[in-house]
């Protein structure tokens, strides 16, 4: 069976995170849309409907069994409704179309289900507590966590701590009175590290010595944290190894935050936040009161810098020096508050495969078609 993600236009709603990988691809709760779709249909292959300059990493396919709108976060039932669909039907929540069999409807089936379907970026964080309790359980159910070491203090249930093959935690606080706390393979909380759930540690992701965390809070894979953070995600293999808080934010892949990194989440008037659009290329009014930093990824940033309330950084931005930067930094670029200069393309990759290479991974192919791309685009 072939499943295909599609953006269904929202490409530019999410960026910078989807300047990098479709919107199917987006982390939040444990997994990605293209993980969940492939541990609920086990025998089917994912693949993306989005931009083209992305298809070389995110393959794409014609001929598909089954076309699912990628903002929707799948749940058992909905799959179930749409593994039953007969060609040319189509599944609808309200006005919003969730899956269809075949490129060409003909009927449109109303469905009434309780279903999050993601309508901006800062939905990510906004909703990621309701999400990772689906994902938790969804990945759970039916098996039996790692023992737990004896030096932790838990508050709240410890059935909703689930902890996967070498898991390490110890001398830990960890409070499940709000969420579940998932420690994925090899994952590791270090000692004196304070954890009030939801929290989801992926894969050989890690929270460093006495690091406090508020949920709902999502590290994906391989991420390193330090210090503070509230209602953050980490998409992969992205580090904040150090002091500084960070709130209400998304971190993409390949990201570095340096030590005493701090962000704003919160106007000073409380007022609702304004921040750069990638859609309209303006700043717009979001409704929402908390946000902090959205970076897309390859972007880095030096020690003690500060960011202002709903931030927005592109990819490959390497931002350092005092005082606050522009709450919007394009991507390709180095500097601050004093300005920036371009960030040359070979000097990037350079970067990039440096920083990839100390974690055994690859810049492949498609990760130069993704940075060609956006680089000419920032000229």
């Amino acid at each position: 069976m072939k499943i295909l993600l599609h953006d269904n236009q929202l490409h530019l709603r999410f960026a910078p995170l989807t300047l990098t990988r479709p919107v199917g691809n987006l982390r939040m709760g444990i997994l990605t849309n293209d993980e969940r779709w492939k541990l609920l249909v086990p025998e089917a292959t994912v693949y993306f409907g989005t931009e083209p300059y992305l298809t070389t990493k995110f393959p794409t396919a014609e001929n598909v069994d089954l076309i699912v709108n990628a903002a929707v976060i799948p749940t058992q039932e909905l799959v179930a409704k749409a593994l039953s669909l007969n060609p040319g039907e189509a599944l609808f929540l309200g006005s919003t179309w969730l899956v269809k069999k075949g490129a060409d409807t003909e009927k449109q089936i109303s469905v009434e289900m309780e279903l999050i379907v993601l309508e901006n970026r800062w939905d990510l964080f906004q909703l990621n507590g309701s999400v990772l309790k689906a994902d938790f359980d969804l990945l759970t159910f039916g098996r039996k966590s790692k023992t737990l070491s004896t030096s932790n203090t838990v508050i709240g249930d410890p059935s909703l701590i689930f902890l996967e093959e070498g898991a390490s935690v110890e001398a830990c606080i960890l409070n499940t009175k709000e969420g579940p706390i998932y420690v994925g393979k090899n994952a590791e909380i270090m000692e004196g590290s304070v954890v009030r759930g939801p929290l989801a540690l992926c894969e050989s992701a890690g929270l460093k010595l006495a690091t406090k965390v508020y949920g709902p809070t999502t590290l994906g894979p391989h991420c390193k944290v330090g210090g503070e953070v509230n209602n953050v995600i980490f998409q992969a293999y992205s580090n904040k190894g150090h002091d500084g808080f960070l709130g209400n934010s998304v971190v993409g892949e390949w990201c570095n935050l340096g030590a005493d990194t701090n962000s704003s989440n919160l106007k000073n008037n409380y007022s609702n936040v304004s921040a750069y659009s990638y859609e309209t290329q303006k700043i717009e009014k979001t409704g929402v009161q908390f946000m902090g930093l959205i970076m897309g990824d390859h972007s880095k940033c030096g020690i003690n810098t500060m960011f202002n309330t709903a931030t927005v950084v592109g990819v490959s931005a390497n931002i350092y020096g005092a005082d606050f930067p522009d709450k919007m930094i394009e991507s390709f670029v180095w500097g601050g508050a004093s300005g920036f200069v371009p960030f040359k393309l070979d000097k990037a990759i350079e970067v990039a495969q440096a920083m990839m290479a100390r974690r055994k991974v690859e810049f492949t192919a498609g990760d130069l078609a993704i940075f060609e791309q956006l680089a000419h685009k920032s000229e």
